[in-house]
């Protein structure tokens, strides 16, 4: 039994580009498992992907690493299959097949043609349910481990994972979602079984579709193969966020370039000024013709300069990275700073705002032409907001943007208070010297510290 709720998106049927009908569809299985899709007819394949509502943040320090690591795991075999009948499976369906760990999220996700819909839909369920054999527990450390090493030897990842936990420090979406080569090394079999018992339950998994594919018999198919799994509460801890503002230093001799971490406050997921938020950092930060572009990277002072905004659940914050050669750091971090001053101050113009507006409408709509790019928003606004989005629904939000909500974030999540972290070959001499870019809300302590590994999602 299942509650079923289909709908023609908000506002009655939407048409897309083709002509066909894009039809959205929920349902929630009597265990609690919900369902989320998006039929699109004119679609020659479909997506399906299994978002479970675990990362980094739900974490103790005793398992740290450990929602990776079990991601890892989940490929490695069932009571079913073996580790080579789950590759060879998904590959005589075609399917492109992939999975991914985040501080909030772990998804499984597969694209195929329709016709393959109740293979994909058999090895994703199966695979959730894993044998975690003690052999290939303890073979898979040893890659972990060597993945934890590969990214801490790239500095802009290094540097990345020690900005998040010096900005967030002590909540929990500062935990490394790679964990560290001592708490893998220490992590035992039956403390990832346990965290898979009480993360991986029904309660706490979407399965989300988007493309090609019939409602009715997807939902057939999920209720057989997931309609028995263990029923549950999976809780999560809230805490406020309110930025260290600290700097921290993170010195690295044989790195060549310095590279640098600015982090600062914005809205949560659930807020209805994120996409004013990401508009913003669009117009401070994007690659190519945005205010740190041409202050920085045109004039050729700077190899990186860019903005994003990363929203989570209960938390946002906007990431800026720099890097460079050394001997420019110190006025690189002036003219950034100096940026987010005048921003801060006069805003951003109408000019900039179009444009923002141009380039993300452009990446939503060619990102969702896609199955994958569909499922992969449809699991995102379920999973975060409980709500169904279309692609219009994005591109009015966004239009619907003004200088006024913009000046709305600016006030409420100032650019001047910052959390600095420096990683290069820059020692605590050269950073103790004068820096010019302390603001109030910036506070420079510069110390030794190691850098946390990990990977971005």
């Amino acid at each position: 039994m299942h509650k079923n709720d289909s709908k023609s998106g908000v506002n009655g049927a939407r048409t897309g580009q083709s002509g066909s009908a894009l039809q959205f569809h929920q349902t929630q299985l009597a265990n609690g498992l919900t369902m989320v899709g998006e039929t699109n007819p004119a679609a020659r394949s479909l997506a399906l992907g299994f978002f479970v509502r675990t990362g980094s943040r739900d974490e103790t320090p005793d398992v740290s690493g450990v929602s990776h690591f079990l991601e890892h795991m989940v490929f490695k075999g069932t009571p079913r299959r073996t580790a080579l009948d789950v590759n060879r499976d998904f590959d005589a369906i075609g399917a492109n097949y992939n999975a991914y760990t985040s501080e909030e999220n772990t998804v499984f996700h597969a694209a195929v043609l329709p016709e393959y819909l109740p293979q994909a839909v058999d090895i994703l369920a199966d695979i959730l349910r894993p044998s975690l054999r003690v052999e290939d527990f303890d073979m898979e450390k040893n890659v972990i481990i060597e993945e934890i090493g590969m990214y801490d030897d790239q500095p802009m990842w290094s540097a990345y994972d020690a900005a998040k936990q010096a900005f967030f420090v002590p909540h929990p979406l500062g935990n490394s979602v790679l964990g560290s080569k001592r708490s893998i090394a220490a992590l035992q079999r039956d403390q990832m079984f346990q965290y898979w018992k009480r993360r991986y339950i029904a309660p706490n998994i979407t399965v989300v579709a988007a493309g090609n594919f019939d409602w009715a018999h997807l939902v057939r198919l999920i209720e057989e193969r997931c309609g028995g799994w263990e029923q549950g509460d999976a809780p999560r801890e809230r805490p406020q966020v309110a930025g260290s503002g600290a700097f921290r230093l993170v010195p690295k001799e044989k790195v060549l370039q310095e590279h640098l971490f600015l982090l600062g406050g914005g809205p949560p997921a659930s807020s209805p000024l994120r996409y004013s938020a990401e508009l913003l950092a669009t117009a401070l930060g994007d690659d190519t013709a945005s205010r740190l572009y041409w202050a920085l990277v045109d004039p050729g002072l700077a190899d990186s300069a860019d903005v994003s905004f990363h929203e989570y659940d209960g938390a946002g914050v906007f990431y800026t990275y720099l890097s460079g050669e050394p001997g420019r750091a110190h006025s690189n971090l002036d003219i950034a700073v100096e940026v987010f001053r005048q921003v801060q101050h006069d805003g951003l113009t109408k000019q900039e705002l179009n444009q923002a507006k141009s380039k993300l409408g452009s990446r939503i709509v060619r990102g969702s032409e896609r199955p994958m790019g569909r499922m992969q928003a449809l699991g995102f606004y379920w999973t975060y907001l409980k709500e169904y989005h279309s692609v219009d629904d994005d591109l009015r939000a966004i239009d619907s943007v003004s200088l006024k909500t913009i000046r709305q974030v600016l006030d409420e999540y100032p650019l001047d208070r910052l959390t600095i972290v420096a990683l290069g070959p820059l020692d605590a001499v050269a950073w103790n010297a004068p820096v010019s870019t302390a603001k109030p809300g910036v506070k420079h302590h510069p110390r030794k510290k190691k850098a946390a590994p990990r990977r971005r999602k």
